[in-house]
């Protein structure tokens, strides 16, 4: 027998060094990737090679014996397995199956409408190398115990540790196994395993079939790549067709209601026992199906779609015993060069367009050794996704398959749907559909409820929600719609203090890029924080070319934040790498709500990384680590409401509007576009930008050489004006300018605390106050610029917005 790999070797220098059973189990191949030439064909595997279905699952099932041995049978109840796609799906599956407790989910390169993202790695050298998590219920990957990885080799350990790195910062353990048929690693790449283990603080184990290296000489990519040049032309010179195309028919298999196709969404013990029992009939329908006299059989699976039919292969070959030979192999999106030499591992391969509408767009798919096998029939087993016009084109892979076979199968198996789906999550709200701001600016995960009456006069919000018969949150405050006078004071606030927001923005941007992380995801807290993540993310891209994500969602005080929209964050990107974003700080009660709120989510979810620290522009109740100043100022974007925040609301939560799996909502105020300074707002402080560079960079390095633990003294002052004024509720005293201005806007001031010489910060508060018709108090020793009090045990009788007693409607 003439080893698999020799036409390669001989003409690369490339070496297997280790186990004597390695030319057993591998073959090998050349590939056109640009990142690594040759590749290693596995013999056991079932993905390029077809071979014996007893002997694939033979493989991964002993492996998972070995897992079980290691772990005992304690710690295998606990354990979770994990496969890679799409290669080692099949695998996966087999090792759980010889795990036995242990639940099992394989990444998919598939994304599925319904199912929410649990996350995702890279895989560096593969020609696909974005891999999804969708596990139908998210807790599957949020158990304590050890986490099973699965993949068909191990050769530099890359993928494994970006893995490893992406699950342990959301679902940290002290235990990873990682399984493989073949150990290839050069001794840097386990001493950096070892270290890497080390690092995190867990304990990993390696389990493989056989282990040893692949020795490259210098330059052996280039001389793959050139290789692969010279032989491409006669890749595809298959052997001669038949005569006549074989017939395609469709074989019933009856599978299992509820059983999942494969484990892409999850896949339980108890899944595990309802496909065995089915498995005999199914066989035994494919059997009736076969040809009269077929003597050697594949079953073809298809991509990821690896374990069932391999079950159904397995099944089959015990059912016919001596009668036929069945085989198993897959197809695959993975492109090799072929070569019909007896020393190289794919001597055919049929080439066929995509058929089940993949997210990255049409392509090439292979069947390997498929052509020229002396198949006398094929069973292609595909999803019923999969099932397409595609799939019976005159140039798909039917067609293909039935030039070089005598009968070709179709059993289709219907793809799972999750559970979740009738709870999936819509996409975010954007521009100009949803708010003033540009569809990049912002995504809004908020329902829109425009064309829903919430607007209440603030003397009937304020009694309602004093009195207890209602939440602020529920009802909506008139939009206050500013004079001319107003709007000439804000133009002139921007004016003056451009520059000196500009600076704030770069600081704390410049801040969470060092801190934080070097890609941010920022999540604004709306409405007063959206302006500010609009203002970093600007301030990102001019600085730093970087494109960073910008949501907004919705925080209330009392209630938490919207764990919906937790759940699509965590499903689409890193909570490790999410940034909550907001305009200022006053008391600090929105940074405790959302402190309790991430706690409260992650005990309920099994989801973790979310950081509940705070990035703010302003910080003047010390409440916080990152904030671009700590000075209590005018930030024009306080001065007014929708009009400066793309023409949207403040957020609601009313039961009758929001149900247990819709967002917070939110309306947009389209009829109020003659008014909107959103743009204009963002844009004078954009333009900005270099002026301060230098002074933001100076301001940086003080900052992240600061101590900056938070004092709470805001809160401190807060609750002593709350006493000295006979107020006893700290809910209705709203320290700093921002939030002055938000009670003379929105709710039934009582009166204004000012700090002795206040300056131009104040002009807007002291003429929304005359308006209003509240005294402004000025104070000594205030720690803000000015503190706004809401009138407090308000009833119709109190002193009102005109600063008359209140009459009934």
């Amino acid at each position: 027998m003439v080893w698999s790999g020799t036409w390669v070797a001989e003409r690369l220098g490339v070496e297997l060094d280790g186990d004597g059973r390695l030319k057993e189990l591998l073959g090998l191949a050349l590939r056109r990737n640009p990142k690594r030439a040759h590749l290693l064909v596995s013999n056991v595997l079932g993905k390029h090679v077809p071979q014996l279905p007893s002997v694939v699952r033979r493989s991964g099932y002993e492996l998972g014996l070995r897992v079980r041995e290691l772990l005992g049978p304690e710690e295998c109840a606990r354990a979770v397995v994990l496969g890679y796609a799409e290669t080692a799906t099949g695998l996966g599956h087999c090792v759980a199956d010889g795990v036995g407790d242990a639940p099992y989910l394989h990444s998919t390169r598939r994304p599925v409408a319904g199912a929410a993202r649990a996350g995702g790695f890279e895989e560096s050298h593969s020609h696909a190398t974005s891999h999804l998590l969708l596990p139908e219920d998210p807790r599957l990957l949020a158990g304590a115990g050890a986490l099973v990885l699965v993949d068909d080799e191990f050769s530099t350990g890359n993928t494994v540790l970006n893995t490893v790195r992406a699950l342990h910062a959301r679902f940290p353990r002290e235990r990873y196994v990682i399984v493989a048929l073949v150990d290839m690693r050069a001794p840097a790449d386990r001493d950096r395993l070892d270290a890497f283990a080390a690092e995190i603080g867990a304990r990993v184990d390696l389990v493989a079939l056989a282990s040893g290296t692949v020795r490259l000489p210098e330059g052996v990519l280039e001389k793959g790549q050139a290789l692969v040049e010279e032989h491409e032309g006669a890749a595809d010179a298959l052997p001669a067709p038949r005569a006549e195309r074989a017939p395609v028919t469709r074989a019933p298999l009856a599978w299992p209601d509820g059983v999942p196709d494969g484990g892409r969404h999850g896949f339980t013990p108890a899944h595990r026992a309802r496909l065995a029992a089915a498995l005999p009939g199914m066989a035994e329908r494919l059997a009736r199906a076969l040809p009269e006299g077929a003597r050697r059989v594949l079953v073809l699976g298809f991509e990821e779609l690896m374990y069932a039919p391999l079950a159904l292969g397995a099944a089959l070959e015990g059912y016919l015993g001596d009668r036929a030979e069945v085989r198993y192999s897959t197809t695959t999106r993975s492109p090799v060069l072929a070569v019909d030499d007896p020393g190289y591992a794919i001597r055919t391969r049929l080439v066929f367009p995509a058929h089940d509408d993949p997210a990255d767009g049409p392509g090439d798919r292979y069947a390997y050794n498929v052509a020229g096998g002396g198949f006398d029939a094929v069973v292609a087993v595909v999803d019923s996704t999969a099932d397409t016009p595609a799939l019976h084109a005159p140039d798909g892979l039917l067609a293909r398959l039935s030039a070089h076979t005598g009968h070709v199968l179709l059993a289709v198996v219907p793809s799972y749907a999750p559970e979740r789906s009738p709870s999936v999550l819509p996409a975010p709200l954007r521009g100009p559909a949803f708010s003033s701001y540009a569809p990049d600016d912002v995504g809004w995960l908020l329902q829109d409820l425009s064309e829903v009456t919430l607007e209440a006069p603030t003397e009937e919000r304020e009694e309602a929600i004093q009195s207890g018969g209602a939440h602020y949150a529920e009802s909506l405050p008139v939009e206050y719609q500013p004079s001319a006078q107003y709007q000439e004071l804000f133009r002139a606030a921007l004016d003056t203090s451009a520059a000196r927001i500009a600076g704030a923005v770069g600081t704390v941007t410049e801040t969470v890029i060092a801190e934080r992380s070097p890609r941010p995801v920022l999540v604004s807290l709306a409405r007063a924080g959206t302006p500010v993540g609009v203002l970093m993310r600007r301030w990102a891209r001019h600085r730093h070319g970087l494109d960073l994500p910008h949501y907004a969602v919705s925080i209330v005080r009392g209630r938490g934040i919207d764990a919906n929209a937790l759940r699509w964050l965590a499903a689409h990107h890193d909570p490790a790498d999410v940034v909550f974003v907001d305009g200022w700080t006053g008391k600090g009660a929105i940074t405790r709500e959302l402190a309790a709120a991430i706690r409260e989510f992650e005990a309920a979810e099994g989801v973790t990384g979310f950081s509940p620290e705070m990035a703010v522009l302003a910080d003047p109740g010390s409440c916080v680590r990152t904030y671009g100043t700590r000075e209590d100022y005018l930030i024009p974007s306080a001065c007014l409401n929708s009009t400066v925040s793309g023409l949207v609301s403040r957020t609601v939560l009313r039961a009758d509007l929001v149900g247990a799996h819709d967002f917070h909502g939110a309306k947009f105020y389209r009829e109020l576009a003659a008014a909107d300074v959103s743009v204009d707002f963002v844009d004078a402080i954009a333009a900005r930008f270099d002026e301060v560079g230098d002074a933001v960079d100076t301001r940086v390095k003080e900052v992240l050489a600061a101590d900056r633990t938070p004092t709470w003294e805001g809160w401190a002052a807060v609750e002593r004006i709350s006493e000295e004024y006979g107020i006893h509720d700290v809910n209705l005293v709203k320290p700093g300018v921002g939030e002055t201005t938000r009670v003379l806007l929105r709710r039934v001031p009582w009166k204004i605390l000012a700090r002795a010489g206040a300056g131009a910060d104040l002009d807007h508060v002291r003429l929304l106050a005359a308006q209003r018709g509240v005294p402004v108090e000025e104070v000594d020793g205030l720690p803000y610029t000015c503190v706004g009090l809401i009138h407090p045990q308000y009833t119709r009788g109190a002193t009102g917005a005109d600063g008359k007693a209140v009459t009934g409607a």
